[in-house]
């Protein structure tokens, strides 16, 4: 009798799969209970024990452990059952000797109990279990050969658990043996790439991609190395040496260098001699590396002009590289066809702290590109400006950028300049070194500061703007200091700052809107300075703003929406089968009657 009920309750597990759970193997963060309240977990609750007198909570979040040390629980039949022993290997216990914090097989502890005492236990140093549960209403009577008890879960409802004896949660895994024959088939088996192998098997890609480094070679000490583009990099812009050219990246950097002994650095710093930038080959394709002694590989880097070696004369180092330019002409995956480089040079004196800014500027073209179209400006866009690009200017025939003034370290205003760029609000400013001059002469240099050299008349309306087609630039406004000083007859109003306002907006589809220039006012600010040959410096400013006027239109309407209804007349087919195609108001009582009378027709049926 006992063994039927035994396979009754085995297959009453089997019959109601959606109500028997396993539940997990013990995790190494979960809290586990103590052995007199040894139980399943019950994922998302908290089980409690309903065979106690009073239910003592056991938080566990979906696992359920056993403790290391023989547990007692009730058993039909044959009064108790010690569980689980010892573990025989306490993985935890790391210092001999010592109570290891969390380590419920540590020895070390004299702990009958180690979890009243530790908040969690160690992974390992508990055997994992395993439970089943059901509904405790749908058991009448156990007679289970294992452990079981009946729990009560965070919402009230009782669960009977059986203790399952599932031998692979605590299986181990036997050592393997390992010898000079088949070392080597495991490692080969088991084992991942290593540096040695890839960096033997990688080889250099075909041909140059959009931004990686361009390598060089020197023969005469047959290095590979790469094209550098010293860079500005702090507060203060220091040169960068290792900064690379990217392929067809055209940039430009600039870089501050300062020199403790100029003397001696005169003729020894690479940096400033102009033969360190060109006293190396290219090459056409990475793959070109592989073979060093092939010359079709290898493109020289051709002077645009001469540049002489730094010389030491006196209190001055002379032929110092104030700029570098390269142009390198390209062909596709053909790679690197070209390479020339100019340069710029000026002297310093030697004098403590001495400073030299540097530019260096790398342009990329195609092969064999024709040389008028190569100098014409670069688009700012097509056919809309696009932000962060050159706002374009136009003063004669000749198309360029509209720039704002530059300062030198200390303050003083710069031969170099900014590009104004589209849609970016900027403010720059100087301080200007007035020279004896009368007042006109003072007043057209510091309008050069000002605007530049090139004094802006047009600016585009759109950024692919033709120079030879007038209708795609507009007049810039301007209003000089003339004007405000028409009354002023014995003072010299001087401009002492520019502020330049654009006015822009979007036209065409909103999906694809395109920004045009609408107007753009050249506002001069004026000063009157009495003894002006006395004054040294004027601070100058340049304020840039861009005002986007985009009007958007309203937006369109969407199509009608078809109003779906359903008839709510029982009858309706009917309706419309008996009128075909009438209008299903009129002459509703005829389908009524005929189906009054097919009922009372089957009624007549039913009685016979």
């Amino acid at each position: 009798m006992c063994t039927s009920q035994l396979e009754l309750l085995q297959v009453f597990f089997l019959m109601l799969p959606g109500g028997v759970w396993p539940q997990p193997a013990s995790s190494p963060s979960a809290p586990v209970p103590t052995p007199s309240d040894a139980g399943p977990g019950s994922p998302g609750g908290t089980l409690q024990s309903s065979s106690e007198g009073s239910e003592t909570p056991w938080p566990v979040p979906g696992i359920s452990t056993l403790g290391p040390t023989a547990v007692t629980l009730s058993a039909p039949g044959n009064g108790t059952v010690h569980l689980l022993p010892a573990l025989p290997v306490c993985v935890c216990d790391l210092t001999p000797g010592t109570c290891d914090i969390n380590c419920c097989c540590d020895r070390d502890c004299y702990l009958l109990h180690p979890r009243t005492v530790f908040s969690f236990c160690l992974p390992g140093s508990v055997r994992s279990s395993s439970w089943m549960c059901v509904d405790n209403s749908l058991i009448f009577r156990s007679n289970s050969p294992f452990p079981s008890r009946v729990f009560m879960d965070s919402s009230g409802i009782k669960q009977f658990c059986v203790l399952a004896n599932n031998s692979k949660l605590n299986y181990f895994q036997k050592l393997q043996k390992v010898n000079a024959t088949h070392f080597e088939a495991l490692a080969t088996e088991f084992g991942g790439g290593s540096f040695t192998s890839t960096i033997q098997t990688q080889s250099p890609p075909p041909h140059y991609r959009a931004g990686d480094p361009i390598l060089t070679y020197f023969p005469e000490w047959s290095v590979i190395s790469l094209l550098r583009q010293p860079a500005g990099v702090g507060a203060g812009g220091f040169c960068a040496e290792s900064n690379p050219a990217g392929f067809l990246e055209s940039k430009s950097t600039t870089c501050a260098r300062f020199f403790k002994n100029l003397t001696s650095s005169c003729t020894s710093d690479p940096a400033l001699n102009a033969a360190s930038y060109y006293n190396f080959t290219v090459l056409k394709v990475p793959r070109g590396m592989t073979d060093l002694q092939n010359m079709k590989f290898q493109v020289p880097v051709t002077l645009v002009s001469q540049a002489g070696s730094p010389l030491l004369s006196g209190n001055t180092c002379q032929n110092v590289v104030s700029q570098v330019i390269y142009e390198i002409e390209t062909n596709g995956t053909l790679g690197i066809q070209k390479v020339s480089v100019s340069f710029g040079q000026t002297n310093l004196t030697i004098e403590p702290g001495t400073s030299l800014q540097q530019h260096f500027l790398i342009r990329f073209r195609a092969f064999q590109q024709n040389k008028a179209a190569s100098l014409t400006s670069l688009r700012s866009g097509n056919p809309g400006y696009i932000v962060g690009k050159p706002l374009l200017a136009l003063t004669g025939d000749i198309s360029h950028s509209i720039t704002l003034m530059k300062s030198k370290g200390d303050g003083i205003c710069s031969v170099k300049r900014h590009e104004v760029q589209f849609g970016v609000n900027a403010i720059s400013g100087c301080k200007f070194r007035l020279k004896k001059m009368d007042c006109n002469h003072l007043q057209q240099e510091i309008y050069e500061t000002l605007h530049g050299k090139t004094s802006p008349e047009h600016v585009a309306i759109f950024g692919n703007a033709d120079p030879a087609q007038k209708r795609e630039w507009m007049r810039i406004l301007s209003r000089n200091c003339s004007v405000s000083a028409m009354h002023c007859t014995s003072c010299c109003v001087i401009p002492v700052s520019l502020e330049i306002q654009v006015l822009w907006a979007y036209i065409g589809l909103q999906s694809n809107p395109q920004a045009h220039v609408s107007g753009t006012r050249f506002l001069y600010r004026c000063q009157s300075i009495k003894d002006y040959q006395q004054v040294t410096e004027v601070p100058l400013t340049t304020v840039v703003t861009f005002v986007d006027i985009t009007q958007k239109p309203e937006p369109p309407r969407g199509q009608p929406r078809i109003d779906w209804k359903l008839p709510f007349d029982f009858f309706f087919p009917f309706k419309v089968a008996f009128s075909r195609g009438v209008d299903s108001q009129k002459g509703s009582a005829s389908p009524v009657l005929i189906l009054c009378l097919l009922v009372l027709e089957v009624l007549k049926l039913d009685t016979m």
